[in-house]
């Protein structure tokens, strides 16, 4: 039996009660070289999405979950994206919004969820991250969740002043 419920955090579906909180991301431009976002997102484009988000994962392609701490407070998003039934396989990207979040083991167990999930329920046989070479945290985390770098993309992200590398990691379910 899969859950999404772990030790200190659990996975949810996203809800409208989540528009300020994913507003708040999409629009925090610090956050932006993560997701490749180059333009802010309107209230009303995320209300949309949160009406449409609870659309089947093997239709839409793609999965966005709350990581919510037991206090109920939502504290950050975990997405399958790419999702690829035919090839068995999916991408996977992190984020813990405040910094007074991280490094406490909630990233961790998050992304051990829903590796689990996508193994177990999913039936996938890998899943992937890309990661610039510079965000060291998520390069741990990752590693330490059974991933393995597996390639280098050079001068993959361009920031506007220079370029920048990015890491594919991936995980495959033995």
């Amino acid at each position: 039996m899969v859950t999404l419920k772990g030790e200190h955090i659990y996975l949810r579906a996203l809800e409208p009660e989540d528009l300020d909180f994913v507003y708040a991301i999409e629009n925090d431009t610090s956050l932006w070289h993560l997701s490749d976002t180059q333009t802010p997102y309107s209230r009303f484009l995320i209300k949309q999405y949160l009406e449409n988000a609870q659309q089947d994962i093997f239709e839409a392609k793609q999965l966005r979950l709350a990581i919510c701490n037991l206090e109920n407070k939502t504290i950050g998003l975990i997405d399958v994206f790419d999702f690829d039934i035919k090839n068995k396989r999916a991408g996977i990207g992190i984020l813990i919004q405040n910094e007074n979040n991280r490094n406490k083991g909630y990233g961790k167990e998050a992304l051990q969820l829903l590796t689990n999930y996508c193994f177990s329920t999913l039936h996938l046989h890998q899943v992937y991250a890309n990661i610039s070479e510079s965000n060291l945290a998520s390069l741990k985390l990752f590693e330490a969740n059974g991933f393995k770098k597996i390639g280098l993309k050079k001068d993959w992200s361009f920031d506007g002043d220079q370029f920048a590398n990015e890491y594919i990691l991936q995980r495959i379910n033995d």
